[in-house]
């Protein structure tokens, strides 16, 4: 089953598309099929997701695996090095050796602690696709909140490059006699991998400038009204209403 999309219009200044995620049925599981046996891992780091034929970091590469990929763990291994592997199925032919760090996974004691680390690490898009499978394989950590809200910061500083690059993309040059200006950068192509993370963005006609659209912050006042983190999503949503 695929994502429902709605397209909504607001007063003629704003435009917003809203994507609604499926809750019951976590964004991984709708893209990839899950391997047989073994207990299920996804990789978050995709800088660490070579998969070889031997525990070994000098071992035969086989493939390297992309972020997002659901992987059946085996076995495990630890190399004199110190570093760990596991072995794991990648579909029914294919199977290799990968490094521990590379995977993250709800059976293993810590990964949504390691995760949150990788995630606050990382910039713009990367962060929000590892936020997103936080989301998808933690949803009931105490780290959820943080997670979230790092989650609408990359958001936002998003929309604001993207703001940018659409702006460079469709000057008014480029753009002739036909459909309504707005409606290409509604359309443009660099929205296309956030809305397929669940992230949207608002769309300012006159300054011709993408919003956040707030949606990681609304999660945060619904599930954790009275966290630290609650507060921050509120001044946050302030911020956009002024905007609006």
């Amino acid at each position: 089953m695929t994502p429902t999309m709605i397209c909504k219009l607001t007063v003629p200044r704003f435009l917003s598309i809203t994507i609604v995620l499926l809750a019951s049925q976590p964004l991984s599981a709708q893209k990839k099929r899950i391997p047989p046996g073994g207990r299920i891992a996804i990789v978050a780091d995709e800088r660490l997701a070579a998969l070889r034929n031997a525990p070994n970091l000098s071992a035969r590469l086989i493939r390297r695996l992309s972020r997002g990929r659901l992987v059946s763990v085996r076995d495990t291994r630890h190399t004199r090095e110190g570093v760990v592997f596991h072995r794991v199925v990648v579909t029914r032919r294919t199977s290799g050796w990968i490094q521990s760090e590379a995977v993250i996974s709800s059976w293993r004691t810590g990964d949504d602690m390691r995760l949150s680390y990788l995630i606050a690490g990382s910039d713009e898009f990367d962060r929000v696709a590892r936020a997103r499978i936080f989301l998808d394989i933690f949803p009931h950590s105490r780290l959820l909140p943080a997670v979230l809200l790092m989650l609408g910061e990359a958001a936002e500083e998003a929309a604001a490059k993207l703001s940018r690059e659409a702006q460079r993309r469709f000057e008014r040059r480029e753009i002739r006699e036909g459909a309504p200006e707005f409606t290409y950068f509604m359309n443009y192509i660099g929205l296309d991998r956030y809305n397929r993370q669940g992230v949207t963005f608002t769309f300012d006609r006159s300054s011709k400038q993408f919003h956040y659209e707030g949606g990681a912050w609304r999660e945060v006042l619904r599930r954790y009204p009275n966290s630290r983190q609650a507060i921050e999503a509120r001044i946050r949503l302030q911020n956009l209403s002024t905007q609006k």
